[in-house]
């Protein structure tokens, strides 16, 4: 098996973590093995609003639009 170090976890993740370990009686790298297992395992679906997102992108807009206005818009705002 491999070995993992994670570095600057957040203090509050930590104590949940170590929370959650006591209330299953387990330690705490078998909770936060447990845990990245969980994730990792989760079916495709939970990933899915993150694709179809993309997928709005890509639609054809409902109404036409001049690109070279929104883009020197976006210009100018920088420049302010």
């Amino acid at each position: 098996m491999a070995t993992m170090m994670i570095r600057n976890v957040p203090d509050e993740l930590k104590r949940q973590l170590r929370k959650r370990a006591a209330d299953r009686g387990v330690s705490m790298e078998q909770e936060a093995r447990d845990a990245l297992a969980r994730g990792i395992a989760a079916p495709p679906a939970r990933r899915k609003p993150s694709v179809e997102a993309l997928g709005r992108l890509g639609r054809k807009p409902k109404q036409a639009f001049d690109l070279k206005q929104v883009s020197d818009e976006m210009w100018e705002e920088g420049l302010r």
